[in-house]
């Protein structure tokens, strides 16, 4: 994985900004902390940032052959398969995927993109034909920026680095601002937040040339009839599944794994070891928990029971080397601008500052994970996709509260923006967006719906969060269940078979059922771990204080002051977003949208 940024004119002398693409490589170091490059030309540069994964001195980049040059980030999951197939035409010089990107962009031009398995963002220049071609993976797990001056087309992995560019406004307008108080920690797909930036979407590509900026979608989820059985559904996700995380073990560094002792996690884990265990390896196994939690938890609704029986049982069971990270308080909470810092906006509090504080302390012991998002979205795991109430919710499940979130924007804003239409409007646009079938049953209708809603919302918030936070550390991340085919299959897949025994992620538990225990099997769900101690509302209470106190804040600029007094005295307790922030986040989510917009200098206008 890597960090990759750029900038093209066909008006301009690319030549000129050296000074410029040194800043936004440096902004890019964390991603890739191995090696570094710059492309030069008189229409393009591009720069790079390498994590070594994979063919460590052959995958060097930019990567050059002819008139092409490359910059990408990313892991593909079938290189073998493509180096095979274009190896009837192209002589290979590294075991890189790199190469495999290049030369299939060279053998097949865009359409290269529906042949690869993997997570991508990468651009290709074509020195002859004037043009550089951009793309990103079908889900959406790579990120890719960008910025369009008119002349100019300037690019990058992230929005730090893009920042970096002077042409850059550092400000918000109306969107920007209801994004950061309607909608955040999601995210409008293909909506930057800054005035003007936007990000290439999931499952898009396209051309940049003189004529301007060309996109399309090569990617969607497509409804058909599933004429399977149950059984036989059963053994296809089985194969789809062992294949996706056997696919992802490939690596020139040592391998590891989360684990929380839920399902998923557990499931990666069960068919990771085994294959190490071939290989005459032991697999390290990390968890993450928080200072006094014994102490503190309280089982709910969301959150029945505590991990710590359930990563026992499998460290156990696999003959795993784990490690168990533990979080105190005070230093999650000096952790929040950190988190800005990697994910590049206010996000999701203390859920995200404990996943960067759990990956800086994996990248003590290696250099590749695998961790188990996206399988709650694709297999239909939350609860809004179960309760029926929920799910028949004209709105968006995890975030009823427009009108609590509408209190805190100011007044100019305010005046600007229609809440709840701008709320809904995006919520309705997804959900019509879903494809269905005349044939779909009302349930299944509405399945799809939700499907496409998590997609496109709930889901790329958790893959952005994970990106950013690893990334932040030289950690990659990978994402078994992220992988298309098995979102293709269970897009299409009746919840009857879903919700096989009225349980939550029934199909793919019955699916896996001999890569678990059976304490773990039938564990129910429970969400990524979060501190329950009083002591962390504490500390992000008296922090927002003091920033309000200090006076002439930027957040006051866009965030009422009195709603923030409100919060501060603790009268309401909304969750800003479903169960993972509450209270003590909200208060948390406003210290990091201060840091955001005094730390990058963003100015509302």
């Amino acid at each position: 994985m890597c960090g990759i940024a750029g900038a093209i004119s066909f008006m301009e002398d690319m030549r000129d900004d050296m000074k410029v693409y040194e800043k936004m490589q440096r902004s890019l170091l964390r991603r890739g902390p191995d090696q570094r490059g710059v492309f030069l030309s008189r229409e393009a540069a591009l720069i790079h940032t390498r994590l070594a994964v994979i063919d460590i001195n052959g995958g060097r980049q930019p990567m050059s052959l002819g008139k092409y040059t490359i910059v990408y980030n990313g892991e593909l999951y079938n290189t073998d398969e493509l180096r095979q197939e274009l190896s009837h035409s192209h002589d290979f010089r590294t075991r890189s995927d790199t190469e495999v990107v290049l030369k299939s962009y060279i053998e097949w031009g865009e359409a290269c993109v529906e042949r690869f398995n993997g997570i991508f963002a990468f651009a290709v220049y074509d020195e002859e034909a004037h043009r550089v071609f951009l793309a990103r993976d079908r889900i959406g797990v790579k990120p890719l920026f960008y910025y369009d001056t008119g002349n100019k087309l300037i690019f990058a992995s992230e929005l730090p680095a893009l920042l970096e560019h002077p042409d850059i406004p550092h400000e918000i307008d109306a969107q920007g601002a209801a994004e950061l108080v309607l909608m955040a920690p999601g995210r409008t797909m293909g909506c930057g937040v800054i005035r003007g930036v936007k990000e290439l979407k999931a499952g898009w590509c396209g051309h940049y040339s003189a004529e301007g900026l060309r996109l399309r979608q090569y990617w969607r989820l497509h409804a058909y009839e599933l004429h399977e059985s149950f059984e036989q559904t059963t053994e296809h996700v089985r194969q789809l599944v062992t294949d996706s995380i056997k696919r992802q073990l490939v690596s020139d560094v040592p391998v590891c794994t989360f684990l929380s002792g839920g399902l998923d996690s557990s499931i990666i884990s069960s068919v990771t070891a085994a294959e190490l265990k071939k290989q005459g390896r032991q697999l390290s196994t990390f968890s993450v928990d928080y200072k006094n939690n014994d102490r503190y938890f309280r089982s709910s609704r969301f959150q029945p029971d505590s991990d710590n029986e359930y990563i026992a049982c499998m460290a156990e069971y696999l003959g795993t080397d784990h490690h168990n990270c533990v979080i105190g308080s005070h230093e999650l909470a000096a952790a929040l601008g950190e988190a800005v810092e990697a994910r590049g906006l206010p996000g999701m509090a203390d859920v995200d500052a404990s996943m960067l504080l759990f990956c800086r302390e994996i990248k003590k012991y290696g250099t590749v994970a695998l961790s188990g998002e996206c399988a709650d979205e694709i297999f239909g795991g939350y609860p809004w996709y179960r309760d029926k109430d929920i799910r028949m919710t004209d709105g968006f499940p995890w975030a009823q509260s427009t009108a609590y979130r509408s209190r805190f924007l100011c007044d100019e804003y305010a005046g600007q923006i229609n809440a709840a239409d701008y709320v809904y409007s995006a919520y309705r646009k997804t959900a019509d967006y879903a494809e269905k079938l005349s044939s779909d049953s009302p349930l299944e209708y509405r399945m799809r719906e939700m499907t496409q809603l998590n997609f496109d919302w709930f889901m790329q918030n958790l893959l952005d969060r994970k990106d950013r936070m690893s990334m932040y550390s030289g950690l990659e991340v990978r994402v078994p269940f992220c992988d298309y085919r098995i979102a293709e299959y269970l897009y299409n897949v009746p919840w009857e078979y879903k919700d096989y025994m009225g349980r939550e992620k029934g199909l793919l538990r019955e699916a896996m059922k001999e890569w678990l225990p059976e304490k773990v099997l039938w564990r129910k769900k429970s969400p990524y771990p979060k501190t329950h101690d009083p002591l962390f509302l504490a500390e992000v209470t008296a922090e927002l204080r003091k920033i309000l106190d200090e006076g002439g804040s930027r957040l006051t600029q866009l965030v009422k002051r009195e709603e923030l007094e409100r919060l501060l005295r603790h009268e309401d307790n909304v969750q800003w977003y479903g169960q993972l922030m509450n209270l003590p986040q909200t208060i948390a989510y406003f210290i990091q949208l201060n840091y955001w917009l005094e730390r990058f200098d963003i100015r509302p206008v």
